[in-house]
């Protein structure tokens, strides 16, 4: 067994003390070769976890002989004299991130994601792993892991141990609700309002929803660990048995706003235990943590995963149709308002999460996974419904995934889930794949007539920004507020006339002091427009043409009218009557 050791001195550093024993076989490999993992599940990017390591020390714990060891990656260590030899490896490693990946210190609480600070050593990471916490009394720990004593966590394996976030304090607060004859625990750290009446009989409704869409459930439990914090917040993360989800402001929680981000975010994360956490892509079977895991399918980890997110809350009733309907609203939204989905296909927008998929990148270059691949999983339900009156849907696709790769532990290609999509519909779906999937061809029309087969529609409202509307150009307000050009929509007058981080200053010699969209509603042919360009003052002429720019704003609704198939459709898909 390898056994691991995490305490601190003093919570005011941030700093943790790790410590990790194994015993090498005398016939062991020479050098004995430990790696940190360079990234985690749930974020497809390199994250360097070794830049908040400090100190590393390796020793002989039998004789206390410190050991030579040589660094030969950013993030992996090589002890030549391991061989027959117990070692210790002690090494600080900083907790000051709090986000649903991260880890914290301070003098409340000890939150770990042990996948950033634990090390492993190569080619034993199958063998049973066992962390111990060295805590104050009187604290508790929320963790997925069985306790093998108190504040002692077990684990099979490495990767069930880096996969165990845990919150260790003295003011946990903790309920359980039961949903298909299984404990479902709910964690909270942080001075929340929660209405726990109405928190769990909500988590309730869409667990049972998810679990009668599956059939099953990959664990034995599950655990919702929530930092809900002091300040505007929120993320949230995926895990074997747990999901560790960061909001705030928490003394907001139970307001409409912050409450369906509450649900919203924990659905999503719950539907991530079958879908990446079981269903897992083949290229993830097992994950490699030293490098770079590439694969093609995130549209369908993360892209159906946010189509269901939402979804499964009206299906299940803790949502309406029609808040259904505004959360969709708000993906349409963030996908239309893009210019990047014309460049970039969702399967390469899968790969590309290594090179800049979570931060904004150079503009127009790439699309969401999330957003368009939830509005091409509603384009597949949709459209499954549609084939087959119904009787097939995105369920079935799921179910299949589930029991011929989740059940079995084979990972899945994107022939496979080509092959199951086509199965269900009964027919050919390269149409689908090549424009959706493979291609660049816009969403619009196509979710627009889907729509019509469940009695809704795609609506389409004026874009009410001048700026945005006739010009093609956004602007944000900066602390000074100054106003700065932060996006340009290809081909649009904006584009003739402004670049990105232009400031401006005048419309038509009129200063521009938080009035843009006034000053550029004249309905005026063409403006002159006054920017610092570079610290050069410039200015331009800005003409409203027929072309290019922002769009619309599209939103979905019940049509007016329906007919009885419309209606019947509604009521299968929702499961609400129309």
């Amino acid at each position: 067994m390898i056994q691991y050791r995490v305490s601190y001195e003093n919570p005011l550093t941030f700093y943790l003390q790790v410590e990790m024993t194994l015993a090498v076989p005398a016939e062991g490999p020479a050098p004995l070769a430990l790696q940190l993992p360079a990234w985690r599940p749930g974020r497809y990017e390199l994250q360097n976890f070794a830049q908040k390591i400090q100190k590393v020390e390796i020793s002989d714990a039998a004789t206390g002989q410190v050991l030579p060891y040589r660094k030969t990656t950013k993030d992996r260590w090589e002890v030549a004299e391991a061989a027959g030899k117990d070692l210790k490896i002690k090494y600080n490693f900083y907790a000051h991130q709090m986000d649903a990946g991260g880890s914290w210190l301070d003098e409340n609480q000890l939150y770990l994601n042990p996948v950033q600070c634990l090390m492993y050593a190569e080619g034993r990471e199958q063998e049973e792993c066992e962390l111990a916490l060295a805590l104050p009394e009187g604290w508790q720990v929320a963790c997925g892991l069985p306790h093998g004593a108190p504040n002692v966590l077990q684990a099979q394996n490495f990767d069930q141990l880096a996969d165990a976030p845990l919150i260790a304090s003295p003011t946990l607060m903790h309920q359980q609700y039961e949903a298909g004859g299984l404990p479902f625990h709910v964690w909270v750290q942080g001075a929340a309002p929660l209405h726990w009446p109405r928190v769990l009989a909500d988590f309730k409704a869409f667990s049972e929803e998810q679990l009668q869409l599956f059939g099953g459930f990959p664990v034995a439990d599950y655990h919702f660990l929530n930092q809900l914090l002091p300040y505007k917040h929120y993320h949230g993360v995926e895990h074997h048995n747990s999901t560790v989800i960061t909001l705030g402001p928490a003394e907001l929680i139970m307001t409409e706003a912050l409450y369906k981000e509450f649900l919203g975010v924990s659905c999503h994360e719950l539907f991530h235990t079958w879908n990446i956490k079981s269903i897992r892509p083949a290229e993830m079977q097992p994950y490699d943590y030293a490098r770079e895991n590439y694969f093609r399918t995130c549209f369908i980890a993360e892209g159906i995963t946010t189509y269901y997110g939402e979804y499964l809350l009206a299906r299940s009733h803790v949502r309406t149709p029609a808040q259904y309907f505004e959360e969709l609203g708000t993906v349409l939204h963030k996908h239309f308002t893009d210019a990047g989905p014309d460049n970039l296909s969702l399967a390469d927008a899968s790969v590309d999460l290594w090179l800049d998929g979570y931060k904004p990148g150079v503009p127009d270059r790439k699309v969401s996974v999330y957003h368009k691949g939830a509005l091409a999983a509603l384009l597949l339900d949709l459209t499954l419904r549609q084939l087959s009156g119904h009787a097939r849907s995105l369920d079935d696709v799921m179910r299949r995934l589930y029991s011929e790769f989740g059940q079995t532990g084979i990972g899945y290609t994107e022939a496979d889930y080509i092959r199951l999509v086509e199965e269900v519909a009964g027919r050919k779906m390269g149409a689908y794949f090549d424009k959706f999937i493979y291609g660049l061809e816009p969403l619009a029309p196509p979710l627009d007539k889907v729509l019509h087969t469940v009695g809704c529609q795609l609506l389409v409202a004026e874009n009410g920004s001048a700026s945005e509307g006739r010009f093609g150009f956004r602007t944000v307000v900066t602390r000074n507020e100054r106003t700065e050009v932060s996006g340009i929509w290809p081909g649009s007058p904006a584009a003739a006339a402004l670049t990105v981080d232009d400031e401006v200053v005048a419309v038509n010699g009129r200063r521009v002091d938080l009035n843009l969209q006034t000053l550029l509603s004249t309905g005026g042919p063409s403006y002159e427009i006054s920017v610092f360009r570079q610290h050069r003052l410039v200015t331009v002429t800005l003409t409203a043409t027929k072309g290019t720019s922002y769009g619309p704003r599209y939103s979905v609704a019940k049509l007016s009218e329906a007919d009885a198939a419309q209606r019947e459709g509604f009521a299968k898909w929702l499961g609400w009557e129309f």
